[in-house]
């Protein structure tokens, strides 16, 4: 088991949708491992393969809602949700941060119930379904595995406000990274 570095927006691994998995053996569980102890490492809600670099359709997730805590691993996830809302988010109810956007936290429109069905690390058959929090962690990780990224679900001026914020930080190559625990995570400008 690893902590391993986390990539940064702007890397274009990011923005590659991932891999079905095939292969289900004991190096796919010790990867599903060495997610959640970056995850945990990162103090993160959920994290993605490819967040580390690694192409897989694979995502782990670590929360609290509502006094209970949710924990998993899910490969080759299919999203299913609740209507999504066009309107402003709540700038304080529908903050949304990413493990690749350290230090940021800005209000992003998501669905508040959501399912995701796929399999375990060991091929078995699993289903997460969740409202608020979870649902939110369920639909960012499964967009991480889509290729797309939070910001690219902004709205206004949050869209513009985080345009500028990759610009200015620099995050607009490939190869920028942070490893959780070794160092502090980027913090905002």
């Amino acid at each position: 088991m690893a902590v391993r570095p986390i990539l940064i927006a702007g890397d274009p691994r990011l923005s590659t949708p991932a891999t079905p998995v095939t292969v289900f053996d004991a190096e796919l569980l010790a990867f599903a491992d060495d997610l959640f102890d970056t995850n945990t490492a990162a103090h993160g809600a959920g994290l993605a393969a490819n967040q580390i670099g690694d192409p897989r359709a694979v995502f782990v997730y670590d929360l609290v809602d509502d006094g209970v805590r949710h924990r998993g691993c899910v490969v080759n996830p299919v999203l299913e949700t609740s209507e999504i809302p066009e309107t402003m988010p709540d700038p304080e109810d529908d903050l949304e941060g990413c493990l690749s956007v350290p230090g940021e936290w800005i209000p992003t429109g998501r669905a508040h119930w959501a399912r995701v069905t796929g399999v375990d690390a060991t091929g078995q058959p699993i289903s997460v379904e969740g409202t608020g929090y979870l649902a939110r962690c369920l639909q960012h990780e499964t967009d991480h595995l889509a290729g797309r990224l939070y910001l690219e679900r902004l709205i206004g001026r949050h869209r513009r406000e985080a345009r500028r914020m990759i610009r200015d930080r620099e995050w607009t190559a490939a190869g920028n990274s942070w490893l959780p625990g070794a160092e502090p995570k980027p913090a905002r400008r």
